[in-house]
């Protein structure tokens, strides 16, 4: 019988983000958002990095992610399944009109999924 193989990376990262997810939700404020909503692509201040950095690893099954449906006119959220080679699920709302929109529609899910956490 082959032996079990236990990958030790993911009991580090378990415990990296359980200790990441406090200091991040204190950074997180109306001008962080406000920050983000004016330039969700940069250039951002540190504070902001610091949360997009965090938000923007991986894996992350359940993520949230910007979809084209229709370029330049329909962006839509979806929902990673963490499983390789299964497409996301597209959420039916809300509908952005521009992908700078959508991708600050994106951040504050994740700011919402944080704060609940």
């Amino acid at each position: 019988m082959a032996p079990t193989v236990v990958d030790k990376a993911l009991a580090y990262y378990e415990r990296f983000d359980r200790e990441q997810r406090p200091q991040l939700k204190a950074l997180i404020d109306e001008q962080l958002i406000a920050e983000h909503r004016v330039n969700p692509l940069g250039p951002h201040g540190d504070r902001l990095r610091r949360v997009l950095n965090y938000f923007r690893r991986a894996p992350q099954p359940g993520k949230y992610v910007v979809v084209a449906v229709d370029r330049w006119r329909d962006y839509r959220l979806a929902r990673l399944s963490g499983v390789r080679g299964e497409a996301p699920k597209v959420l039916d709302e809300p509908v952005f009109r521009t992908e700078e929109e959508a991708i600050h529609g994106a951040f504050l899910a994740r700011v919402r999924e944080l704060l609940d956490s």
